[in-house]
């Protein structure tokens, strides 16, 4: 039997929390693979990985270093600030349509750095519900989001706005 170290976390919890960080992140990149998204299968699971080992690491320094004042949640606030800039490479302009894309994909890689750094806590159901979230947010709210924009097309042919600069 692998013993908890002061912070309760066994060597089986780290592995335990890095295959579901791999499968969880996985099928969040298997999904924007699949709607050929820039960043896919591997991006995703290397976010979910890193911020999951960032968080293992915060939370076991205090075994690493006893009697000194550490505070695990300080790394796991990086992580969000680190991921915003990665995330900002996948925004671009397209100027000929006149739109932004990659929006969606930054922050998919926003939750999955946020669900990398509740599984390194072991924070599962929170993991699992948020991933489910994620898929509800990609196959149903997409979904709806598709029928208001056919409707907007058909309502408004022109692509006109009541806000739109003259």
């Amino acid at each position: 039997m692998i013993e908890a170290a002061a912070t309760g976390i066994t060597e089986w919890d780290v592995v335990i929390r890095i295959v579901l960080i791999t499968a969880l992140s996985g099928f969040i990149g298997v999904e924007r693979e699949y709607a050929h998204k820039p960043a896919g299968l591997r991006t995703n699971v290397m976010v979910g990985l890193g911020s999951t080992i960032f968080t293992l690491a915060s939370i076991r320094a205090i075994d690493l270093f006893p009697g000194t004042l550490t505070d695990p949640t300080r790394i796991a606030a990086q992580i969000v600030t680190g991921i915003g800039f990665l995330g900002v490479g996948t925004i671009l302009v397209d100027k000929e349509k006149e739109s932004v894309v990659g929006l969606t994909t930054a922050a998919t890689l926003w939750v999955v750095a946020g669900l990398g750094i509740t599984v390194g806590m072991g924070l599962y159901l929170e993991s699992l519900v948020a991933t489910a979230m994620v898929f509800f947010t990609f196959f149903v709210l997409s979904r709806i989001v598709d029928r208001v924009r056919a409707k907007n097309r058909v309502d408004n042919p022109h692509g006109e706005t009541k806000y739109a600069e003259k």
